[in-house]
Parts: structure tokens; C-alpha cells; sequence
């Protein structure tokens, strides 16, 4: 039987994870950057400035263009979705679902919102 660790392994060999310090530059291409933190979470750390936030249990439905429940930015399947997590473990298991839609330029940061707040020292908004 495969463990956690054998699947976020296996989740990561397919993205194409972007670290912290570029995630500005992915911004300003056009990459839409998503925070699945819970709002508990995001009150207690802060939001990130700039983010959308998708709470996790409904990513895939307001990412998905075939989707009755997607978001307008969902316009097809290459907009280039960053997931954010607190440290970077569930956002890769959320990109590697999002890329099994055929979001095939979906992935994650590297560190999650804990990377972001120390490279980019964003001035949170609880």
C-alpha cells in the first residue's frame, strides 16, 4: 500500500513547481495564483495580497471550464493555476488533481504561503 509520502512523491514528479521568489514574475505572465488555505488559517496567517482564494474542498469545481460552478478565470484549460497551501504539501496533491481535469499548466509553490511571506515579506491581512 502506498503512503502519504509515496503519493505527494508521485503527485511532484509531475508538476513543474515554481519557487517563491518567482512567483511575481509568474503573476505579471498572466499565472493566477489560488489560496486553498481554510479561512481559519488564512485569519490567524493572514492573506496573501493579490490571491484568490478556493478553499480546497472546491478547487476543482471552480477551476474546471467544463464546469457549472467555474469561476470566470476558468476560461479553458491553460490558464496557469499556482496553488498555494501553508507550507506546500496539500497544494501539490491539489495541482496534481487539477492537472488529472487536463489543467495541464496547474502546479504549486514551493513552501507554500510560508515561503512567499519570507522572500516577499507581503504585509498580510488577517
Amino acid at each position: 500500500m502506498p503512503t502519504i509520502d509515496d503519493i505527494l512523491a508521485r503527485a511532484r514528479r509531475r508538476l513543474r513547481r515554481v519557487n517563491a521568489a518567482d512567483v511575481r514574475d509568474e503573476l505579471l505572465s498572466g499565472a493566477i495564483l489560488v489560496d486553498i488555505r481554510p479561512q481559519a488559517q488564512r485569519d490567524v496567517e493572514g492573506d496573501y495580497p493579490g490571491a484568490l482564494v478556493i478553499e480546497r474542498n472546491v478547487l476543482e469545481w471552480r477551476t474546471d471550464p467544463a464546469s457549472d460552478a467555474r469561476i470566470p478565470e476558468a476560461v479553458d484549460h491553460d490558464v496557469r493555476w499556482i496553488i498555494l497551501c501553508q507550507q506546500g504539501y496539500t497544494s501539490s496533491l491539489a495541482a496534481a488533481s487539477l492537472q488529472e481535469l487536463g489543467l495541464r499548466r496547474a502546479t504549486d509553490v514551493v513552501g507554500g504561503y510560508e515561503a512567499l511571506v519570507a522572500v516577499q515579506s507581503p504585509v498580510p491581512t488577517p
